[in-house]
């Protein structure tokens, strides 16, 4: 069974409570029997996998070094050949 919290409209006293999925979302508040209602909270995000950090994206050094130009190398290899 799930763990629901909830938090009392009167006296703003926050509890806990054990629930199933198919009951009411409806609470008494144990200090002032106040009605309780749930209190909804965001859910965390998680990175998981490649591409998340700025690591990832980042060029390896092959990358970075410069690479001669097709009609460069064209012509170094003619001259070569001669």
């Amino acid at each position: 069974m799930p763990i629901y919290e909830y938090e009392c409209g009167r006296c703003r006293y926050r509890f806990e409570m054990k629930q199933g999925f198919d009951e009411e979302p409806q609470a008494m508040c144990p200090q002032c029997q106040g009605r309780a209602r749930r209190v909804f909270h965001s859910t965390p995000v998680i990175f998981k996998g490649s591409g998340f950090y700025i690591t990832d994206s980042r060029p390896s050094r092959k990358d970075k070094e410069p690479k001669p130009n097709k009609g460069e190398s064209e012509a170094g290899q003619k001259e070569k050949g001669k």
